[in-house]
This record gives C-alpha cells, sequence and structure tokens, in this order.
C-alpha cells in the first residue's frame, strides 16, 4: 500500500514541473490507451490538473490522482523542447 510520504513525494515532484508541456498516456480499460499532449496547469494535495492542447474549445482539462501515477494507469513524459510534443498524436 502506497503511504503518504511516497504520494506526497510525487506531488512534489510534479511541482517542479508546473507550467511544462507533458505527454500523458492513460489507461482507460479494456486495452484502451488514451495519449495527449498538454501543459501541467495545477497541482492539489490529493490530484493534479492538465490542460490539454488541441482540443476544439481549447480550454479542456483533466484530472487524476498521485496514486494513478503509482499504479501505472496514468504514464507522464515531460517535453523539454517543442520537438518533442510533435511525435505524438
Amino acid at each position: 500500500m502506497a503511504t503518504v510520504q511516497t504520494l506526497d513525494k510525487i506531488r512534489v515532484t510534479l511541482e517542479k514541473h508546473l507550467g511544462k508541456t507533458i505527454v500523458l498516456k492513460a489507461n482507460k480499460g479494456r486495452k484502451q490507451i488514451v495519449t495527449k499532449v498538454g501543459v501541467l496547469e495545477n497541482v492539489y494535495p490529493s490530484v493534479f490538473v492538465v490542460k490539454l492542447d488541441g482540443t476544439s474549445n481549447g480550454n479542456q482539462r483533466v484530472s487524476y490522482s498521485y496514486s494513478d501515477l503509482l499504479t501505472a494507469n496514468v504514464k507522464l513524459q515531460i517535453c523539454k523542447n517543442q520537438e518533442d510534443n510533435l511525435s505524438v498524436s
């Protein structure tokens, strides 16, 4: 079982990357994996929020808990430059 300290370490690590472009891979179940590019918008005590790029209205946001990262239901990759997020669709 994940301890509070483990989840807090994940939160602190994500706080360092606020405002950066990330690639988000989420397992939606039944072999459905969604890949999106967005910006890490905010970090809260229990969840983090990603503002997705390329949506029709431009302001779609998704939130996930830190335990989703711990259990690998969600995977994040921090983009270091603009070429990283162009290769993902």
